[in-house]
């Protein structure tokens, strides 16, 4: 297997892990000779991209894998790979679209496509609202582990309103992600501004971790077919999957 390949795969098992590792268990899970992971892991400890915590004998993920992160961050390619797929989306569907990633207990949007003579949106690009209100944010939170869940919703306090709609408590948050994952989409009717409805379908990356969701919009008193949109947006989504994954 080439060098190169290796590596990677070491890199991207290390960014799953919970917190630093054992060389001998990078090598079990990846079924690498532990002496070519040993040598896998000093050459990039010599980038800065690993670090070798010696008093516990572990290795994790050192300051050159950070700045990776800020790399993308700035080169913004989520964006740039879905605003043409969210501007098809309001085309076909005739309503407003946008593009969302999480950050912490809020949606940010990135990408938003007004659909001529729809009402204006609070979507705007680089708002933030809160995720169990949004149809965005809930196709993300879906599909979190229960435990993080938990840790972003503590308690009654965690929960912003914005009209008096959505859930107010950890246990109201359950049944309604719940509900989403049973069917792939989430809804909002109302929670984020009234008189509006919305559906989102998550976009996962190639480990199946929501990287962010797709949403269209509309009024509420408008005659469309909730099931239609959804399905629109699942298309959009499944298409940017794509493209972030290479495929």
């Amino acid at each position: 297997m080439p060098a190169a390949d290796q590596t990677l795969r070491v890199l991207t098992f290390l960014a799953r892990q919970r917190g630093p590792v054992a060389a001998q268990t990078v090598a079990t899970a990846l079924s690498i000779p532990r002496s070519s992971v040993y040598h896998l892991l000093h050459a990039m400890a010599g980038h800065g991209y690993v670090v070798h915590l010696e008093a516990e004998r572990r290795w994790g993920l050192g300051t050159a894998a950070f700045e990776l992160a800020g790399g993308y961050a700035r080169q913004d390619p989520l964006a740039r790979l879905g605003r043409p797929l969210v501007a098809g989306l309001a085309d076909r569907a005739g309503e407003s679209a946008h593009l969302a990633v999480m950050t912490g207990r809020d949606v940010l949007y990135i990408v938003e496509e007004r659909a001529p003579r729809r009402p204006a949106l609070v979507t705007d690009v680089g708002v933030r609202l809160p995720a169990h209100l949004t149809a965005t944010g809930r196709a993300m939170l879906a599909l979190l582990p229960a435990g993080q869940v938990r840790a972003l919703y503590p308690d009654a306090a965690a929960f912003a309103d914005r009209t008096g709609r959505g859930p107010r408590r950890p246990r109201e948050l359950r049944e309604l992600l719940r509900a989403v994952r049973a069917r792939g989409v989430a809804e909002e009717d109302g929670e984020v501004t009234l008189g509006l409805r919305s559906v989102g379908v998550a976009v996962r990356d190639h480990t199946g971790w929501p990287a962010a969701a797709i949403a269209v919009t509309w009024p509420g008193d408008a005659d469309r077919d909730a099931a239609e949109l959804a399905g629109l947006a699942g298309d959009a989504a499944r298409a940017l999957e794509r493209r972030i994954s290479g495929r």
